[in-house]
This record gives C-alpha cells, structure tokens and sequence, in this order.
C-alpha cells in the first residue's frame, strides 16, 4: 500500500506563496545603518547649534566692548563739558569784575583829575603871565590870559607843549590890550589826559569851578584870575 504525506505537501504548496523570511543577520545590519544616519544628523545640527551660538557670542562680546567704549567717551565728555562751563563761569566773573576795578580806577581818577590838571597848568605857568579864565570840558582846555611881553606868552606855550599831560597847544591870537604897561592878551586851547603820554589813557570826567577849586556838579571845570607873576 502506497501512503501519501498530504499535510506536508500542502505545506510546501501554501509555503511558495507566502514572503520571504528575513535573516536576522540582515535586519540588524540595516538598522545599524539607520542609527548611523540619525546620529550624524544630530551631530550636525549640535555642531550647527555651537557654531551659531559662538558667533552669536563673539558678535556679543564685540558690541558690548562698543557699547561700553561709548559710555566711557560719553562720561569723559560730561566731565570736560563740566569743566568748560566753570572754565566760561570764571572768566564771566573775571570780566565783570575787571569791569568794576576799572569804573573804580576811573571814578578815582575823576575826582582828583581836575585838581592835577590846573597844578600842573600852575607850574607850566611862567613869569609875567596869568590866567583870567579857564574851562575843561571833554579832554579840552580853552584858557584866556595876559602877559607882560609875547616871550614869556611863548614861553608860556612852549612849557605846555613839553608837559607830559598835555597836547599840542592852539594859540589862536595875541592882542596888546595896554600899552602903559604894555599887557598882551591871548587864547589858547589844548586837549589833556589824567595819565602821562605814552600809557594807557583815562577817561577824564568833568567838573565845573569858579574863583576856587571846587566842585558844582556841572560838565565843566572853570577857573578864573589865576595869576601868577
């Protein structure tokens, strides 16, 4: 008799259909290689993520040097600003006081201007001539006298001339005015300043006197009946 194993044919039949069967040989070689793609991806985007993050720093590192740069220059700036200011307070001051010591110096020179004018016409005064009238009014004096001869009137302009204090004389006339004794009359006008020729030159005020002299408030210092023979 002639048995036939059915089942195992069968199985061998359905077995030519189905997939293949995978090795595992096979199977953990491609997922090695799997892993191998994820951890290079990975780490590119690690050493992605330091270099973004080390230019980020230096970038950083560079604007904060500026920034602080800046406010270092800034302050410096404010403390010289500072230091301007005081610097333009003081010379302001320095100004306006210079300004008062000149207006005191000139007062000064006011008050006792007057009174050295007429000395040292006084002393330029020669023999033989006097003064009848005398008036000092910006910087000018006008004089109105008399003389005994036209020498000592000459005489009499030549020492104005030569005084430190004193301009070019004007003599604008001579008259005989008597002939027994003989009397010349004469004008004159010169300019003045408080200070000797050659230095700094005052402001002069004026003031006005009449017989004496003295002060009465006006613009003008006039002197009468000097004489001085």
């Amino acid at each position: 008799m002639i048995k036939i194993n059915l089942v195992r044919e069968g199985r061998a039949v359905r077995g030519a259909g189905a997939a293949p069967v995978a090795v595992p040989g096979a199977a953990a070689a491609a997922a090695g290689t799997g892993n191998l793609n994820n951890i290079i991806i990975v780490g590119g985007l690690v050493v992605g993520v330091l270099v973004a993050g080390g230019w980020w720093w230096v970038k950083n590192s560079t604007l904060k040097e500026k920034q602080d740069t800046v406010a270092s220059k800034q302050a410096e700036a404010d403390r010289l600003q500072a230091i301007i200011k005081q610097v333009e307070d003081y010379t302001k001051r320095k100004e306006s006081l210079q300004k008062r010591i000149d207006l005191i110096n000139q007062l000064k020179q006011n008050q006792r201007g007057p009174v050295k004018i007429m000395d040292r016409i006084s002393q330029d005064l020669p023999d033989l001539v006097w003064l009848d009238h005398m008036t000092m009014s910006g910087g000018l004096i006008q004089l109105t006298g008399r003389g005994l001869n036209p020498n000592a009137i000459a005489n009499f302009v030549d020492n104005i001339k030569n005084d430190s204090l004193f301009e070019e004389p004007d003599l604008s006339s001579v008259n005989q005015v008597s002939m027994t004794p003989p009397v010349y009359s004469f004008d004159m006008k010169f300019h003045f300043t408080y200070v000797p020729k050659g230095e700094t030159t005052g402001t002069a005020g004026a003031t006005s006197t009449s017989g004496t002299t003295g002060t009465s408030g006006t613009s003008a210092t006039s002197t009468t009946g000097t004489v001085k023979k």
